[in-house]
């Protein structure tokens, strides 16, 4: 007994540095990548992403051309950037919230709800879910243009309104709502649409908060879709727009990576807001009872 009461503290503390050893790898990519901003394009083109902050050569020049387009000569050069900032914005919150609106409505009649060729169709939510993004593109962009939503905004988020991924998650996640609550709420006279908005809906709230995180990352970093879709460069995004920097004398380098270091912002501070729920909702339906 007396050995197992004093391994306890030996165990925290190995299982303390694992993690501490793992936070540092994470956090070294990001490292990197932040150094890098203070790097001009031709150090980056000659060396790269590196962990050597060689003091004399860093500058806040790039910063500089990324919020005034005021280049390192002086000349004023104007960008998109923030143009294409704006879209990726707007395209996260309508379709973030879209997805996570008309998915977890999905999941919901797939939980609490019988009806014929049931398990059928959520066989059918599972094989779209092993099927590449890539294969469908294909007759995406022909039924996206046949509807006459080809460079809109909205023909770049329509077919992911529904995610495969989130229907399955909000699913699971729904298994545990006992169906007694929403009979009683029936009882009480609460319509269909009552009880999934006033009581279905709160309860939802971590797996809401886990599910945001992954569809705003999966919005905010699309490439191949929107850049397939969209032709006007006043609506590119932010991975399309930096995509367009890319020159083989570097001389972008270091806009297209202080770019992406402030790319960063967003996905983080979803992440910092809802951290406290992403625990338990990803945990939630992996115990029973």
């Amino acid at each position: 007994m007396n050995e197992k009461v004093g391994s306890r503290p030996v165990g925290t503390a190995l299982l303390t540095i694992f993690f501490a050893i793992l936070c540092v790898l994470f956090l070294i990519p990001l490292y990197a990548l932040l150094l890098g901003t203070f790097k001009g394009g031709a150090e980056l083109f000659v060396s790269g992403l590196n962990l050597n902050p060689t003091f004399e050569l860093l500058h806040v020049k790039a910063w500089r051309y990324l919020f005034t387009g005021i280049m390192s000569n002086g000349e004023y050069n104007p960008h998109n950037y923030f143009i294409w900032y704006r879209n990726s914005l707007m395209i996260v919150l309508v379709q973030g919230g879209l997805t996570l609106l008309l998915s977890s409505m999905v999941a919901y009649g797939f939980a609490k709800y019988d009806f014929k060729g049931k398990n059928a169709l959520f066989m059918c939510v599972l094989l779209v879910m092993m099927v590449p993004l890539e294969i469908l593109m294909l007759p995406m962009y022909t039924q996206i243009n046949a509807m006459g939503l080809r460079n809109t905004y909205a023909g770049v988020m329509l077919p992911f309104l529904v995610n495969m991924s989130a229907v399955f998650f909000f699913r699971q996640f729904l298994t545990n709502v006992p169906k007694d609550l929403l009979e009683t709420a029936r009882l009480d006279g609460c319509t269909e649409y009552g009880i999934f908005f006033r009581i279905v809906m709160p309860i939802m709230k971590p797996a809401y908060a886990s599910m945001a995180v992954l569809t705003g990352m999966g919005a905010w970093n699309a490439l191949l879709w929107p850049m397939l879709v969209i032709s006007d460069a006043n609506k590119y995004t932010v991975p399309i727009g930096l995509n367009t920097l890319w020159s083989p004398y570097g001389n972008n380098y270091d806009l297209m990576i202080t770019g992406s270091c402030f790319a960063i912002l967003p996905l983080l501070l979803i992440y910092l807001f809802a951290q406290r729920f992403i625990v338990e909702g990803m945990t939630a339906g992996a115990v029973k009872g």
